[in-house]
């Protein structure tokens, strides 16, 4: 499989981009003409640049307004044509894309059309060049892959074939199926590119809103499934149009398109037999059973202080490490590291971040393969030194500097608190919490398509549609992701500026994901009085948020009135009910969140985020107020 990508789909100039998409690992790029015209370089300059960065370049585009022109725009086309052949041979490609013309004087017909490219190919043909034909989807006469293909079908000519592009046919909601009725040798070029469906004109949409096979809602690995049937053979390419992008860092928007693709032809190659051949296999996505350990980096005074809460929580010093200053702290099937280390990645972490959780571990089937399957989607291995009688536990690196370590039962890796931790006697008392529900990770808003890309093709996971959450002081979009069972959740969390809770949080830990950490408990009334007993403050709520709760929900006023005392939080759904509530901020706007789902409640409590949010802002530092 040759993977490529358009010039035009990342930002910075053209040395920045081609050093991000060669970093990235792709074959090839598109060279958009805007690109080349904006270097200083000549052609033949840029073709030798490009080619010492191992690249091709697998297509020259666009070429606008060609086919269907009365004279003498008709001969005008063809002479720009000719000036287009020179720039490629200089360049050193053979492939240029032709778009369906918009020229308001263009005329329809598809054997006028088929003429024109006729009499292009036996051109291009002289030269040893190829003209790929594609339909756009705003395309004045020919918006529609079936057009542009009867018109290639009737010019009749071996350098004339047809170029496909995922949005311009699914855009238009043309079943891609229609697509394996096309030779595959007919097929010159496959660009990709997803998209939030969203009701728009059809130019606006695609020239903002396009994102990576994957982050959005088209049927793109249907679409390829067809293209890859018909037997073609040559690169798939993104072309990515989007306005986020344009403004983000090139080598992080190379390097989720190319775990796109990577992603995308996994997928393909397991469900079309015709593709079986074309795409390199790896493991499939990992299955996530839940969440093994979360591990905090912390120091002095703020150590205590985490684990004065963790007393507070009920959870229990049930280990040490054998060799290091760790403390694990457990309770039902959560278990909590706390790491005071002074050196290692854990060290690091806390001199970036102050208290954070630097690593979070996975249970899953097979640790080897998920590390595997990481590394063909371009994630990094993470290692450090193992001591005397420690276990070496396969990890990644995630986003932002995270570290992701993975467990499985297989291997033994599981044995690791009987292994590396002495056994603490304690209290076998607990506030009733049984496993962590969700993990809630904050960013910034331009980096969510890529934690969300991250995660789905890296493990078995689906994403929510993404919501608004309303801070008093701008607004969070907020996105969750989940296994199917529900065993591991996480949600995103994109701040747009540093006055949210989120964006404060963000600008306090200097880019620390891990916000909050969701515990679940099966008797949300229980927990809360057991953690009273220990000494627990609760987030406050105000005595409004209860009489409203009175006016939204036919709640019986004993329950109501439990609600309040512990400061607990209600919403339902059509399937349940939920229940929540928090602890107060630490750490820099850190926190625990205590939650009790019931009856298939789906959801996270997303209407109580504003009354949260206010409620631990009025506990927090006031705006204009100096550090202390």
């Amino acid at each position: 499989m040759k993977t490529s990508i358009a010039t035009v789909s990342i930002s910075g100039n053209l040395l920045e981009k081609l050093e991000a998409i060669a970093a990235a690992g792709f074959d090839g790029i598109e060279i958009f003409e805007q690109d080349f015209i904006a270097h200083d370089g000549n052609p033949r300059e840029v073709g030798d640049l490009i080619r010492s960065m191992g690249l091709d370049i697998t297509l020259f585009q666009p070429f606008r307004d060609f086919e269907g022109l009365p004279e003498p725009l008709r001969a005008k086309a063809f002479d720009r044509a000719e000036r287009k052949f020179d720039l490629m041979q200089e360049l050193g490609t053979d492939l240029v894309l032709v778009c369906s013309s918009c020229h308001p004087a263009a005329l329809g017909g598809i054997d006028g059309a088929a003429a024109d490219f006729a009499e292009l190919g036996e051109r291009a043909a002289k030269r040893g060049l190829r003209v790929g034909y594609e339909a756009l989807a705003w395309g004045k006469h020919v918006n529609d892959h079936r057009d542009a293909w009867e018109i290639v079908r009737r010019a009749d000519h071996k350098n004339v074939g047809l170029v496909l592009d995922s949005f311009h046919t699914l855009a238009r909601k043309i079943d891609p199926e229609t697509i394996r009725r096309i030779p595959g040798d007919k097929i010159f070029f496959v660009q990709l590119a997803d998209a939030p469906l969203i009701e728009m004109d059809l130019l606006y949409w695609s020239r903002h809103f396009r994102n990576m096979p994957g982050e959005g809602d088209l049927a793109v690995a249907d679409f390829m499934r067809a293209v890859m049937a018909t037997g073609y053979a040559g690169p798939i390419s993104l072309e990515i149009f989007n306005d986020q992008f344009r403004g983000g860092q090139p080598k992080t928007i190379a390097k989720d398109g190319h775990r796109s693709l990577v992603a995308l032809m996994d997928d393909v190659r397991r469900t079309e037999p015709a593709a079986a051949q074309k795409a390199p296999e790896m493991p499939a996505r990992a299955c996530v059973d839940g969440v093994s350990f979360v591990e905090f980096a912390t120091r002095g005074d703020e150590a205590d202080t985490l684990e004065a809460m963790l007393k507070t929580l009920g959870f229990q010093h049930s280990g040490t490490h054998i060799a290091k200053k760790l403390a694990l702290w457990t309770q039902g099937d959560i278990r909590v590291v706390v790491n005071r280390e002074t050196t290692g990645y854990a060290s690091s972490a806390y001199t970036m971040h102050g208290t954070t959780v630097c690593d979070i571990g996975l249970s899953v089937g097979n640790a080897g393969e998920a590390v595997d399957r990481a590394q063909h989607l371009g994630a990094d291995p993470f290692k450090q030194p193992i001591g005397p009688g420690e276990l070496d536990i396969p990890a990644i690196r995630g986003l932002s500097g995270s570290v992701l370590h993975f467990v499985d039962e297989s291997s033994g890796l599981k044995n690791v608190w009987g292994v590396e931790f002495t056994q603490n006697a304690g209290d076998t008392v607990d506030a009733g919490l049984k496993r962590i529900d969700h993990l809630a990770q904050t960013m910034s808003y331009d980096e969510m398509l890529s934690w969300s890309l991250f995660y789905t093709t890296l493990f078995q996971m689906h994403k929510s549609p993404m919501v608004d959450v309303v801070d008093p002081d701008g607004l969070v979009r907020s996105q969750a992701l989940e296994t199917s069972d529900g065993a591991f959740r996480i949600t995103l969390n994109g701040a747009e500026t540093h006055r949210t809770m989120a964006g404060g949080f963000l600008a306090e830990s200097f880019g620390a994901s891990v916000q909050h950490i969701a515990l679940a408990s099966d008797d949300i009334f229980t927990t809360s009085a057991a953690m009273a007993e220990m000494g627990f403050k609760p987030l406050p709520m105000s005595d409004n948020y209860y009489a409203d709760l009175a006016a939204r929900f036919d709640l019986d006023p004993n329950k109501l009135a439990r609600l309040k005392v512990g400061n607990i939080l209600y919403d339902e759904d059509a399937n349940g009910s939920f229940y929540q509530f928090y602890s107060r901020p630490y750490a820099g706007g850190m926190f625990f969140e205590i939650v009790q789902r019931r009856d298939g409640y789906a959801g996270y409590g997303a209407p109580n985020a504003p009354f949260r949010i206010a409620a631990q802002k009025r506990l927090m530092r006031p705006k204009g107020m100096p550090h202390k």
